[in-house]
């Protein structure tokens, strides 16, 4: 395949980036090529004094000729030398209508002569060849989150599969109080993890030049993360349901990991409504011991029972407002860590509710305490806590403001933005972080362009490279 330079100003065919060249269909690839695409389509109404001098330095350094095939068809004109010669003399006019014709004559007979001729013609692969049908694709495969790999972690013949991380979907939500939706949260966070994958973003750890969260990109690393799909969770029954859950956390738990030191995978729980919440703790809590929660929301969830339902039945008394209440009541909890973070929801009975907060062994950081004092003060702060002990990170969604999560059950105004959330949880990097879910994201109250989803997806984003980044 010959491949001659070309004009500045090309015709329609060559703007496709391909012409005809000796009955060949010619490529121009980047390197090769630097015409500018505005200026070739909108020509003199974009053109000035300043890009004709840049054109003259394309020229002088012989970046951009006239196209080989042209001048052997002038005969003895030289028409590099002409194009030159009217640039050293600054006569620009005459430049560019030298440039058009040249173009246009050139192009216009090669563009009747072959490429019309060849514009259909297209080379297909073997009929046998599936290479580009096994690669990644932003829509083809099985859809998972962020396209990771997928297999039954809860089939018992299969426990002898290594899990590093495991991204589980609980769609339960008949343990809210206000809006439903929640059970089609984990369809909608790997919808929207589409185009998540191999790539470094430039933010992940806070651009702190010793972060080892710059150089990681937790798509791309030798840890098994493995998508375990949903957890069958009946919507008839929210015991059943439950333990459900329970057995299919627990059963990802029995796998073995990679990791020298890790007694058992990671899991990353996408609900559903914080009732969800309880179960993964307990399973975490059987793997680990007490554990520090790093609870992200606009509500407490520690009413007591009597409190928030009025403890009418039994049956009743665990949804997602009450759920930490039984995880302190259980022993799941390191009372001394505990955080909630983004609070700023009313209590129900102010003097009870602080008081019994305490007792469940939460120290709160409002939302509006971003504010006062700054993300590294609240970082450090929340880092202090925890210390080396084993961390759950829980984050219901409506922790941020309503104008940019606005799918979820209960929304407060007045919250973070996804940029405050991200770059808390960024910034806890080195902490022991074992288990994480993100909660109550609502899909059918999001908007079109689903920006309630796609903040949830990068939380989980985030906490791949909390769980990671130790083990690097």
């Amino acid at each position: 395949m010959k491949i001659g330079c070309l004009p500045l100003l090309i015709s329609s065919a060559v703007a496709l980036r391909a012409v005809i060249d000796a009955e060949e269909l010619v490529v121009f690839k980047n390197a090769e090529f630097e015409e500018s695409f505005i200026d070739s389509i909108y020509g003199e109404l974009v053109e000035s004094e300043e890009s004709m001098k840049f054109k003259q330095e394309l020229v002088g350094n012989r970046e951009v000729m006239s196209h080989s095939s042209y001048i052997e068809e002038q005969g003895s004109r030289d028409l590099q030398a002409e194009m030159e010669s009217l640039l050293r003399t600054a006569d620009y006019a005459s430049f560019s209508e030298l440039q058009r014709k040249s173009s246009k004559e050139d192009m216009a007979a090669r563009s009747h002569q072959g490429y019309r001729k060849y514009k259909s013609k297209i080379e297909y692969p073997d009929s046998d060849d599936t290479s580009d049908l096994s690669a990644p694709s932003l829509f083809g495969g099985i859809l998972t989150f962020a396209h990771l790999s997928h297999f039954n972690c809860f089939d018992p013949k299969l426990y002898h599969k290594n899990i590093d991380i495991a991204i589980v979907g609980a769609p339960f939500d008949t343990g809210t109080s206000y809006r439903p939706g929640a059970r089609f949260g984990p369809e909608g966070l790997r919808s929207n993890s589409r185009r998540l994958g191999e790539g470094r973003t430039p933010v992940r750890g806070n651009g702190k030049p010793d972060s080892k969260l710059i150089g990681l990109d937790p798509y791309v690393t030798n840890f098994s993360v493995i998508d375990c799909g949903d957890v069958p969770m009946t919507p008839f029954d929210n015991r059943i349901a439950l333990n459900q859950l329970y057995r299919g956390e627990r059963a990802i738990h029995k796998h073995k990991t990679t990791v020298a030191g890790n007694r058992a995978p990671k899991i990353i729980t996408m609900g559903g409504d914080h009732t969800i919440t309880l179960m993964a703790l307990k399973s975490a809590y059987e793997q680990y011991g007490k554990l520090s929660v790093l609870h992200f929301d606009s509500h407490i969830d520690t009413w007591n029972p009597k409190v928030l339902g009025g403890g009418i039945t039994d049956y009743m008394s665990l949804n997602h407002g009450t759920f930490l209440h039984y995880a302190a009541e259980n022993g799941y909890l390191n009372k001394s860590s505990c955080m909630h973070l983004g609070l700023r929801a009313p209590y129900i009975a102010p003097k009870y509710d602080i008081k019994h907060d305490k007792q469940c062994g939460f120290e709160t950081i409002t939302a509006r305490d971003l504010d006062n004092f700054g993300r590294e003060a609240i970082i450090e702060r929340i880092q202090r806590r925890v210390g080396d002990s084993p961390v759950y990170i829980s984050v219901d969604i409506d922790v941020l403001d309503p104008s940019v999560a606005p799918a979820t059950g209960t929304m407060e105004a007045g919250g973070w933005t996804t940029r405050e959330l991200l770059g808390i949880l960024d910034g806890l990097e080195g902490i022991n972080l074992v288990g994480a879910d993100v909660v109550e994201v609502s899909p059918p109250f999001d908007t079109n362009s689903e920006i309630t989803q796609l903040a949830a997806t990068e939380v989980i984003d985030s906490f791949l490279g909390l769980m990671m980044v130790n083990d690097i």
